[in-house]
Order: C-alpha cells, then structure tokens, then sequence
C-alpha cells in the first residue's frame, strides 16, 4: 500500500471516529505528495467541513472539481 493510501485509510478512519483535526493532518499530508488526485481534495474538504470551516471546505471541493469536472464525489 502507498504511503497516500496509508494516510487516506488512517484519515478515513479518524473522521469515522470524530478526529476531524488529526483526520484533516491526515489529508493534507497525501495532498503534499499529490496535489492533483482530486480525491484527497474531497477528503480534506470532508474534513474542514466537519470542523465547521465551511469556506475553506468549499475551496478543497472547488479544487477537486477543478481537477475533475466530472467528479463523482465532490460533496
């Protein structure tokens, strides 16, 4: 597994639990290793959500669709 893949699993599993910080550490630490996988985007912005900083949430997503206008997953 990838060290990204590692970082996605560990911060899926704390935004599961409620850690929305340690999850969002999580996310921003694969996005410095790939800034355009639309999918970390979402995560982190899943994540900034969760911590009710919206307007920093809908910049992640606005990246993510950027990147990928057909992004299923862009919340």
């Amino acid at each position: 597994m990838s060290q990204i893949q590692e970082l996605v699993k560990k911060g899926k599993i704390l935004l599961n639990d409620g850690k929305f910080y340690d999850a969002l550490g999580c996310f921003e630490q694969a996005l410095l290793l790939n800034q355009n996988d639309p999918d970390l985007w979402n995560y982190k912005g899943v994540a900034l959500r969760s911590l009710g900083r919206y307007e920093e949430s809908m910049e992640c997503f606005n990246k993510s669709l950027e990147i990928d206008p057909r992004d299923k997953h862009a919340s």
